[in-house]
């Protein structure tokens, strides 16, 4: 992915078409640090607040593993509005 891919990510919401407008204020929402996501946004108004305490694994092609790979993010300790890349899975 060059700068020109990356920019454009900036902001967007995962999952969401490209088309989307980006963030509404009526949810709540986690930055993706680091890995293939890198800058997304994910939505988290509606999982529990401790559903994602051991990880998430979010489908994605721009991974290690290409098209079938998962990203695997977790919440950074102490701050829930971030989830941290540690690595991708097949």
């Amino acid at each position: 992915m060059n700068g020109d891919d990356e920019q454009l990510l900036r902001g967007r919401v995962y999952g969401h078409d490209h088309e989307d407008p980006g963030p509404r204020p009526d949810r709540r929402y986690a930055e993706l640090v680091g890995g293939p996501l890198d800058g997304l946004l994910l939505d988290i108004t509606d999982r529990a607040d401790d559903a994602s305490a051991t990880g998430i694994a979010l489908p994605t092609e721009l991974g290690r593993f290409g098209t079938g790979g998962r990203a695997m993010y977790i919440p950074r300790p102490g701050d829930r509005t971030r989830l941290d890349w540690t690595g991708d899975i097949p």
